[in-house]
């Protein structure tokens, strides 16, 4: 039987140590080589995927390599997420992440065990888009100051709105004007944006908070009244639609659910730097920014640090859960 000295072993460890760090540098300068997987925490046709299939084309054109979208769908994104989290910090596994798995999840959720911030390398927002509150016609609400005045004027719970779900980004949306106002609608979840906006149309629900690119199409079509988007300013999307802000009683709801690239703690820097760059660059195009904006989307600003925001919007929409006296399931 052989013993290893201790200094042997020492020096054995310290070579192959030396030795990864010496190849860590040599991967990254090559990289990439081989297609980039571009995680989707969702199905197919909705606005996390269409934001990841847009960016991806950009993705690839400024690396030199193919970038595929692979939807991982479930949990309202967490799946997709913690996938990428245990993923190797190569830069070949990458998520196009939304507000709701990096931000919300955790705080609603016990099953969700990473952490935004802690468990993904931040990479860069993309783009956001804001909420939009809308009424059914049979309401006669036609505006924010219709929607103030006859909430109100009512008994508590008299009026409902409409999300997608229990501690979604629509759900916060909806709390933050409860807030914001001091009125008081009633919160009804929905499995999805689609009986939701079915209900709204028929006035089976009184008001509904959509993704702007959602409630879009019935807005034009005369279906559903909208009174107002939750970002401060108006969205060059629907410039005809005001701001919520813009209507006093509304002056602090600012709020949006954004879309932005990480990868998987860890990730080494000249491989987090050629993200960088090649995201940077997409925000510079004028083809893309078309393209999002046709989307519903509108482009992030160039630079914006992707940390401090994140950390922005979990003050914020924590406050949100807190107000909404949402406990962790």
């Amino acid at each position: 039987m052989s013993i290893t000295h201790p200094l042997r072993g020492a020096l054995t460890a310290l070579c192959a140590a030396s030795t990864l760090a010496a190849a860590a540098p040599a991967a990254a300068a090559g990289y990439p080589d081989r297609p980039i997987s571009l995680v989707v925490g969702y199905p197919a046709g909705g606005s996390v995927d269409l934001t990841a299939r847009l960016f991806g084309e950009e993705l690839a054109k400024r690396l030199g390599q193919s970038v595929v979208v692979e939807n991982a769908g479930g949990a309202g994104g967490t799946i997709g997420a913690q996938r990428v989290a245990r993923a190797a910090p190569d830069g070949y596994t990458l998520l196009l992440g939304s507000t709701n798995e990096m931000v919300i999840a955790r705080m609603i959720n016990s099953a969700v065990k990473y952490d935004g911030a802690r468990d993904f390398t931040a990479l860069g927002v993309i783009a956001s888009q804001p909420m939009l509150l809308a009424a059914s016609k049979n309401s006669g609400v036609q505006s924010a100051a219709d929607y103030l005045k006859k909430l109100r004027g009512a008994a508590p719970g008299s009026f409902n709105y409409g999300s997608s779900g229990v501690g979604t980004t629509l759900h916060l949306a909806g709390e933050m004007v409860n807030q914001s106002t001091a009125t008081r609608a009633e919160h009804v979840p929905y499995r999805g944006v689609s009986p939701l906006v079915t209900d709204l149309m028929s006035g089976q629900l009184d008001f509904g908070m959509l993704v702007l690119s959602s409630g879009l199409p019935q807005v034009r079509g005369d279906k559903i009244v909208a009174l107002g988007v939750t970002q401060k300013q108006r969205s060059p999307v629907a410039p005809d639609i005001p701001a919520l802000a813009e209507t006093p009683g509304f002056e602090s709801v600012d709020v949006s659910v954004s879309f932005a690239l990480y990868g998987p703690a860890g990730l080494p820097e000249p491989v987090a730097a050629k993200l960088r760059d090649a995201l940077a660059g997409t925000l510079k195009s004028e083809q893309f920014r078309a393209k999002m904006q046709e989307a519903g989307g509108v482009l992030a600003q160039p630079g914006l640090d992707p940390v401090a925001y994140q950390a922005d919007e979990t003050r914020k929409y924590g406050a949100l859960v807190k107000a909404a006296r949402i406990e962790p399931q």
